[in-house]
């Protein structure tokens, strides 16, 4: 892989190095490792959401706010993960490309999950998914594959802000028409086909605009993708006698780990915006702990673990930390493999 690296930049030419490479813009950690990776032995992007805080409500400081105006780009998950991010960009980051990644070419995105308790079905459709999301013409609504086309790029109820500004050409972007994202599930960098997509994706749009390193990003695009396959290899195998573990997770953020790795949780405490259950909601779960004989419930650092206690109470059942965020991972171009291993060896330590 470092070959390949070795190769883009003498391809590029001595000078490619030193090119001005674009300010970038990265809403979330597994992003912000994402674009390290291609821009690595380039620049390093910067981070809007800061590790340990919650991407689904989150109040910038000036110093964050500073980093988006400053941007050329910004790669972010979308408007369905960070609602309150979508004014700071179009106020902040009106003249830089901004590049939604649930909607990029080749992503798969899936809908959120209704209930404590998520019934088989959640999953039936999502046992054929390619793991490149090629799902085009799929004949349910649950896995939407987003189309690349960047010209033809149609107004719907929370997306205005892409046709103003000059922004009608939205690089890595998809036509929206017919696209709803209401009721998509936002945790789709859980998913490693959509992280190897969206390497892709990020590569192009910087090498639209530092032609001069576009060999390079390219190239770290590469073995960003190798070094992702190789992971995903290690960690299936470590998951592979956990297809049949009963668990409930923090909140609904798993489903994409679940589908790429072939495991299903039996509900979750939380719905997928983290907010706070019912006391309902809880005593179900607590019924479903006891009717599937749950093994393990899993927490989060970013959120309070005194609702899993009420939920562990009077079982058998263990609690482990599930990070889908990575908020103790050093940030950088190892950061994505890092976090699946990290999933992987937190839910195989769980039994």
């Amino acid at each position: 892989m470092r070959n390949l690296v070795a190769v883009a930049a003498l391809l590029a030419g001595p000078g490619a190095a030193w090119a001005e490479v674009p300010r970038v813009a990265t809403d979330i950690a597994p992003i912000h490792g994402l674009v390290a990776r291609v821009m690595q032995g380039l620049g390093e992007p910067d981070l809007v959401v800061p590790p340990g805080a919650s991407p689904h409500g989150y109040a910038m400081r000036p110093s964050e706010a500073r980093v988006l105006d400053q941007a050329d780009v910004v790669f972010w998950v979308g408007e369905a993960l960070t609602p309150w991010l979508e004014g700071p960009l179009q106020e902040l980051a009106g003249d830089a490309h901004r590049v939604e990644l649930l909607a990029a070419k080749g992503s798969t995105v899936l809908p959120f999950r209704e209930g404590a308790r998520f019934e088989k079905h959640a999953h039936d459709d999502h046992d054929d998914h390619d793991a490149h999301g090629d799902h085009g013409d799929h004949a349910s609504d649950d896995v939407h594959e987003a189309h690349g086309d960047h010209g033809d790029h149609q107004e719907h109820d929370n997306h205005e802000m892409h046709a103003e500004a000059g922004h009608d050409d939205h690089h890595g972007g998809a036509d929206h028409a017919g696209h709803d994202h209401e009721g998509a599930d936002p945790h789709a960098w859980l998913l490693p086909a959509n992280a190897i997509a969206w390497l892709d994706v990020i590569a192009q749009e910087l090498a639209e605009q530092d032609p001069e390193n576009a060999a390079l990003y390219v190239a770290n695009a590469e073995a960003g993708k190798q070094e992702i396959s190789a992971v995903v290899a290690d960690v299936s195998s470590t998951l592979e006698a956990m297809q049949s573990l009963q668990f409930i997770v923090f909140h609904d953020a798993y489903q994409y780990f679940e589908t790429g790795f072939g495991l299903t949780a039996a509900g979750a405490i939380s719905l997928s915006d983290a907010s706070k259950p019912s006391p309902a909601r809880i005593a179900e779960l607590r019924q479903v702990v006891a009717d599937l004989q749950v093994t393990c419930v899993f927490s989060e650092p970013q959120f309070n673990p005194g609702l899993v206690a009420t939920v562990l109470e009077g079982t058998g059942a263990k609690t482990a930390v599930l990070d889908p965020l990575g908020i103790e991972l050093e940030l950088g171009p190892n950061f994505y493999p890092n976090l699946l291993q990290g999933l992987g060896a937190a839910i195989s330590n769980c039994k």
